[in-house]
């Protein structure tokens, strides 16, 4: 093959999108803390989904208008670092083919070299060692090596050889991978996608491994679900067996499942209670959704209704909801939107001024999409957004650049949920939108913030020895200590974070943990630090027990 046309780079996306989604758990487990939340591949993954159904339906013979098509799939279905990160070398890609309706082995490379230099122009403070540095290296390799006439499938080979090389010696760039024993995630997410365009031109497009529909009512369903709220609701409740194995069935896990679901519908609901899992989805194949399902365990009940002949019915009788004047909305001056998961925390954000809450953190990051979906709804001429986690940062960035027109937002860059809440306590709604962001950027530096979770495995890391389902203590992003009790582990971790200046520290309380032992360990902390004030506060976070603010 000489060059790549439109209908071609679509089959390339689709095919590496499959291939990612087909390899994501494996991109999860490389995550270097052993916390049950690594989540690089699922967030890739979501974010190549967006991409790909951007493209899916469409048949546009010029390169240009799919890779532009792709790349605003990408930007609004970003979801962390990495997901932000691999949107913007796609903006180069594709910025660096503009006009063009096909591409030849010296233009391929050159896009490649363009989505490099837009990917580390994207971020503040690149990082070697990671996804950054494995495109950067397989670009310039093949800008070196292309010639004219170059096959498009040599070209491939040139750029996925050192691609793998990099990923290879990403330990030798970051310490942290290297005592872990793993490479970067980031960069082998990356390269799964990049085997996915290259089978595609060989004329092997990879298609999703758990798929039992074809890959055309896949793409159809993903995009015309996406944009209306027809179809067929679907309930169903799910027991999932102690022991999976005796069954003859696949053990759940709740964030692979709910990615299968958002692959192939919305307003996705999951609710699990012990042995019983309550799914509301909205889909085009509800038959696909259950005979997935029914490989984890056996239904309860099962409930689906047809919204599509719903609608038909209200169009005809002359009430269809759509057609409704929408009243016009003042819009006000001022608006909060913060990032948390749990009931508590959404509602301790809400008392401290914040208008509106995605719910996401460290293992649901949230997608450029909604946090631009947030700001409309809030109706405010100026937006702060707290996204409370160093990997929903980028995500929020990037909503700001394409916030709707007339409204300002300003992104707080508070990485913790300690952070944010601090931040949101010092907006003031009688200064300006200037002064408020000086002082709520002010306000992260007066707050230390610590974690305690599980951890999924045996590893070292900072020299910390950690069996899987000890208890550890996160300090900013180091793992600073280890416990089989978690109690012992909270006393560990704040004996590092208080110093002589320490006035209040914050037990924010997560799932799993009763408010009384929540109590009783405030007590102690008491007896401990006799001058501090301690606060214990509900949050109901999943993952975490407890996250603490020293202030």
């Amino acid at each position: 093959m000489k060059t790549i046309n439109g209908l071609t780079l679509k089959e390339m996306i689709i095919s590496g999108a499959n291939n990612l989604f087909n390899c994501y758990p494996e991109v999860d487990a490389l995550n270097v803390f052993p916390v049950p939340d690594g989540d690089t591949g699922t967030n890739m993954n979501l974010t190549m989904s967006s991409g790909a159904k951007e493209v899916a339906n469409r048949n546009d013979s010029s390169v240009y208008q799919i890779a532009k098509a792709f790349s605003k799939g990408l930007l609004m279905g970003a979801r962390g670092n990495s997901g932000v990160i691999l949107s913007q070398i796609f903006r180069g890609f594709a910025s660096g083919i503009e006009g063009k309706d096909t591409i030849d082995s010296v233009a391929l490379a050159e896009a490649f070299v363009s989505g490099k230099n837009v990917a580390y122009k994207a971020v503040m403070r690149p990082v070697e060692g990671t996804i950054l540095t494995v495109i950067r290296e397989a670009a310039d390799e093949l800008n070196d090596k292309v010639e004219e006439n170059m096959s498009i499938e040599t070209c491939f080979e040139i750029l996925l050889k050192q691609a793998r090389e990099t990923l290879a010696h990403t330990p030798d760039l970051l310490p942290v991978l290297k005592e872990v024993g793993v490479v970067d995630s980031g960069g082998t997410g990356l390269i799964k996608i990049l085997e996915g365009f290259y089978k595609a031109i060989k004329g092997e497009v990879v298609e999703k491994s758990m798929a039992t529909v074809t890959e055309n009512t896949q793409q159809t369903a993903a995009s015309e679900i996406e944009g209306e709220e027809f179809g067929y609701c679907t309930e169903f409740l799910l027991r999932i067996p102690e022991d999976p194995s005796e069954q003859g069935k696949k053990v759940f896990v709740e964030k692979r499942f709910s990615s299968v679901l958002e692959a192939h519908g919305n307003s996705i609901v999951i609710v699990r209670d012990e042995d019983i899992v309550k799914v509301h989805v909205h889909t085009l194949i509800p038959g696909y959704l259950l005979n997935y399902a029914q490989q984890f365990g056996e239904f309860v009940k099962i409930k689906i209704e047809n919204m599509s002949e719903q609608h038909t019915n209200l169009v005809e009788q002359g009430k269809n909801p759509d057609q409704k004047r929408e009243e016009k909305v003042e819009m006000k001056e001022y608006g909060i939107i913060a990032v948390c998961s749990g009931e508590g925390l959404t509602k301790l954000f809400k008392e401290y001024r914040a208008d509106y809450v995605v719910s996401g953190g460290q293992s649901m990051n949230p997608s450029t999409e909604d946090f631009v979906e947030a700001i409309k709804k809030i109706h405010a001429k100026k937006v702060f957004i707290l996204p409370n986690n160093s990997n929903i940062i980028m995500a929020a960035s990037q909503a700001s650049e394409v916030a709707p027109e007339g409204v300002e937002v300003k992104v707080i860059p508070s990485k913790t949920i300690p952070q944010g809440l601090l931040a949101c306590m010092m907006f003031n709604p009688e200064e300006t939108f200037e002064q408020n962001e000086i002082d709520m950027n002010d306000a992260l530096g007066n707050v230390k913030s610590g974690q305690v979770t599980h951890a999924i495995k045996d590893t070292t890391v900072n020299g910390i020895e950690i069996k899987e389902g000890q208890f550890i203590g996160i300090l900013n992003k180091d793992i600073v200590c280890s416990d089989d009790l978690l109690t012992s582990s909270v006393h560990h971790l704040i004996d590092q974070m208080v110093d002589d200046f320490t006035s209040i520290i914050t037990l924010i309380v997560g799932e799993g943990v009763k408010m009384e032992e929540a109590e009783a360990l405030a007590n102690e902390l008491s007896s401990s630090f006799d001058e501090v004030e301690i606060d214990v506060k509900q949050g109901d976070q999943p993952v975490y027990p407890y996250i603490i603010g020293v202030e």
